[in-house]
Order: C-alpha cells, then sequence, then structure tokens
C-alpha cells in the first residue's frame, strides 16, 4: 500500500478514456466515475474533474475526422461536443443527487493574478455549495497562434491542482502507467512503480508525439507529474479502465505509476513560475550573477527588453528565471539609461525605487 493522504483530488480524463471506439462520450464509464467521486465525497474528500473529449465528441456527431481538420473546423466541434459532454456529466452526477459547475479555462486564468484568484474565489464557493467542479481548457477560443493554449489537458490538469491546493493529480489514460520502454513494441518493458526524481531518463520514457485522438501523450503527462511534484502534489498515472480506480489509488492501492510530492514552491512562486510571460529582460553576467546570490534586478544589469508588458506582469529574465517587473516595458530602458548616466556622473548608488524586479517577486528554474 501507498501512504496517500488526500483531502483534495483533481482526476484527469484523457479523451482516449472518456470516449468509445465511435468518439462519443461514454455514458456508462461516466456514471462509474461519478459513483467514485460521490463515494469519495462521503469521506470528506474533495474532487476536481478536468475532462477531455469535446472535440472528438463534437466531430463524431457531426461526422468529421478531428484528426484531419484545420483549426476553425475543431473549434467548431469543441463547442459541439462541450454541450454533449457536459450534458452527460449532468446526467450522471444527477443520479447521486449532486450538481455539476462548468469551468472553461484559458491560460490568461493562470497568469493574470487577478483572474486567478477570482478563479480561487469560484472553486471555492463551487466546493461550499457542494458542486462538483467540472474543467476543460476553453478549445473554442484557445490556438496555439495566440499564445493562449496549456497545449493539452495533462498541462492544465496540473495546474489545476497546483492552483488549488490538491493533494492528489490522478490522470487516467489508456495504459497502465510509465514503463521503461514502449510495452506495445517491447515485451521487456519494465513496469516503473515509483518516481521521486524526474530524470533525463525518466523523460526520454516519456517518448514522443499523441496518443490516438489525444493531444497529450506519456511525455506531456510527466511534465504535469513535474507540475504537480513541485506544487507538493503527489501525481499518478493510471489506466482509467481498471475497476474502481480512482477509490483505488486514493485508498493508497499500487495502481499505476506513482510521482511523489516535492514542494518547491509556494503557492505565489508556482503562479510566477507557471504564468506566461509577457515579455522578455536579457540581463549580463554580472546582474546573473547577483540575481542568483539574492539581489534584486535593478536597471544597469539590463541589456535588453523584449515584448510590451505593463506593471505587475510577468516575465522571463534571460533564460533562468521569472519574476513580476514594477515598471512597465516602455519605462525600463528609460532607467537604464538613467542609471548608465548616474554612473559615468560617479554616482554609483540606485534609488531604490528604481529596482525592476525585486528578488521576492523572482522563481528561478532550470
Amino acid at each position: 500500500m501507498r501512504d496517500i493522504s488526500a483531502t483534495r483530488v483533481v482526476i484527469k480524463i484523457g479523451t482516449n478514456t472518456i470516449c468509445g471506439e465511435d468518439g462519443k462520450v461514454d455514458s456508462v464509464y461516466l456514471d462509474s466515475i461519478a459513483r467514485q467521486v460521490i463515494e469519495l465525497d462521503g469521506q470528506g474528500v474533495q474532487s476536481v474533474i478536468v475532462t477531455s473529449g469535446a472535440i472528438g465528441s463534437g466531430s463524431s456527431e457531426l461526422g468529421l475526422d478531428g484528426m484531419q481538420m484545420d483549426m476553425a473546423h475543431k473549434q467548431a466541434c469543441a463547442a459541439v461536443g462541450q454541450a454533449a459532454l457536459m450534458l452527460t456529466y449532468r446526467e450522471v452526477f444527477a443520479r447521486y443527487g449532486k450538481s455539476v459547475g462548468q469551468l472553461l479555462l484559458t491560460y490568461t486564468a493562470f497568469s493574470d493574478r487577478k483572474v486567478y484568484l477570482n478563479l480561487r474565489k469560484s472553486m471555492d464557493a463551487l466546493f461550499s455549495l457542494g458542486v462538483i467542479p467540472i474543467i476543460n481548457e476553453n478549445d473554442v477560443i484557445s490556438t496555439d497562434e495566440i499564445g493562449n493554449t496549456f497545449g493539452d489537458n495533462d498541462k492544465l490538469s496540473a495546474l489545476v491542482a497546483s492552483k488549488v491546493d490538491a493533494d492528489l493529480l490522478i490522470m487516467l489514460t489508456d495504459v497502465d502507467g510509465l514503463y521503461d520502454r514502449n510495452p506495445e513494441t517491447d515485451k521487456d518493458a519494465r513496469f516503473i512503480d515509483t518516481v521521486d526524481e524526474i530524470t533525463k531518463d525518466i523523460e526520454l520514457m516519456g517518448g514522443s508525439g499523441t496518443s490516438g485522438r489525444s493531444k497529450g501523450g506519456m511525455k506531456s503527462k510527466i511534465n504535469a507529474a513535474r507540475i504537480a511534484m513541485g506544487s507538493g502534489c503527489n501525481a499518478i498515472i493510471a489506466n482509467g479502465k481498471e475497476n474502481d480506480v480512482i477509490l483505488r489509488v486514493v485508498r493508497g492501492e499500487k495502481i499505476g505509476t506513482l510521482f511523489s510530492a516535492n514542494a518547491l514552491y509556494n503557492n505565489r512562486e508556482r503562479w510566477i513560475l507557471y504564468a506566461s510571460p509577457r515579455g522578455k529582460i536579457s540581463v549580463d553576467a554580472g546582474a546573473e550573477d547577483a540575481l542568483k546570490n539574492e539581489g534584486s534586478l535593478l536597471p544597469c544589469g539590463i541589456t535588453a527588453v523584449e515584448g510590451r508588458f505593463k506593471e505587475g506582469d510577468v516575465v522571463r529574465i534571460g533564460t533562468f528565471a521569472k519574476g513580476v517587473v514594477n515598471f512597465p516595458s516602455g519605462e525600463i530602458m528609460q532607467l537604464k539609461a538613467a542609471c548608465e548616466k548616474e554612473k559615468k556622473q560617479g554616482n554609483g548608488k540606485v534609488h531604490s525605487d528604481s529596482v525592476v524586479i525585486d528578488h521576492y517577486n523572482m522563481v528561478f528554474h532550470e
């Protein structure tokens, strides 16, 4: 048995798990999900469901090939499929006397601090009312071209888990968990029971590409597990077709691959780290060394500013960090010019109100 103590669980259900071979939502399967969530609720465990299946369901209803469509047609299918998907969730949970609430998210919900805090308030209100939150990416308006997409619901589920302080993320898929090699092509593939650290070798086990109708393969699930682990949340990749898989995972049965929690960041640091950056500030070697020794970013250490951003936005700092800026992009190079002028005049001091990014508003990454 595993030592898993969870009071709030995020359950991510992949497209290949939630949809039948005809591409339509499997209502019998979702009924089993609802039954397990209701049982957890009776044990004092809150659940959030991150669901896939809207595009697949919509393309099936419209008789289209979801793999061959352009972006506009995929978004149209998402609009049709999301309605069918939520209707099924509503019906199956109603059988157990529970209401569901739909949240369609874009990356803005995690990048804009105000929007993010409003999301947390909405989630807390749903929990207080006994409503089960059902979350999906807003595929109707999210596109890679406008930089507003999660890429796949694996990453979305991990971000949700980190933002709502979940103890456990369960990613239900069509495989048993992580193997060191592809078990479909190599009979000697070894199953990985537990991952305490995501090393280069673990990353290589994820392979590449997608899986069937879904956008995320094993590689995206490993990346999602990395986010969850760093947020102090256990993550498990398991076969969604296993009988009572959710209940058994929460009980601690050894099902799937466990990525054990290793809290690295607090709540604000997680927001900075996983926010979509509005721009980039490049710095010289001296500034980089100072920042890594708990210094703040001063104008004189800046070499270039990219993008347009405002005060309070998250930006990249070189290739090693992210931070919240104290000034808009248009003012920063002016500050640098003023700093250089002070230096030439022999004044080495820089006023505290000219600090571009405070050290406590920075998060370093690999």
